[in-house]
């Protein structure tokens, strides 16, 4: 049998263990305080990402519009014609030519929506934010020039925007 003596200081070092309901309230807050700060830094980083993104995408189409160029002759009138064929029997050729993935051939990719246009001197590119401010901040406008441009806002670029800063 303990003494008594011990056997109250086992009895309090038991009821001492653990976390009061303040302290784990405060532990909580704290956490809560730290994702509030870090939750739209979070935001912004994605979204800058997407960006990046989508002026890699428009690099790979001005490049795939250069190869498309000098096997067919002219340049690319719309995404389909630079994405894989169809069907699964189908033949890649002018309309089909198989050098983008078909998600970029649909015209959306990264949060971000690309348009091919023909222009009297060639091409051109745009992308826009799915949602703007959401997925992106900026628009972006190149042709056969290679130069990329953009637009600080959901109004379209165009050919007199500014350069990106590289």
């Amino acid at each position: 049998m303990l003494n008594p003596m011990v056997q109250n200081l086992r009895r309090r070092r038991a009821r001492q263990c653990g976390f009061s309901l303040i302290e784990l309230l405060i532990v909580i807050a704290i956490i809560l305080i730290i994702l509030s700060i870090a939750l739209p830094q979070m935001g912004k980083a994605q979204m800058h990402a997407r960006e990046m993104a989508a002026i890699k995408t428009i690099n790979t189409i001005n490049t795939v519009e250069v190869q498309y160029q000098s096997e067919f002759g002219n340049y690319a009138t719309a995404l389909t014609q630079l994405g894989p064929p169809a069907g699964a029997g189908a033949q890649e050729g002018p309309q089909a030519a198989g050098l983008i993935p078909a998600s970029l051939a649909s015209g959306s990719s990264s949060g971000y929506v690309f348009t091919l246009s023909q222009t009297p001197t060639g091409y051109s590119v745009i992308a826009v934010p799915k949602t703007y401010n959401n997925t992106g901040r900026r628009t972006f406008y190149s042709d056969q020039s290679g130069t990329i441009r953009e637009n600080w806002g959901q109004d379209p670029p165009s050919a007199t925007s500014p350069e990106i800063s590289k």
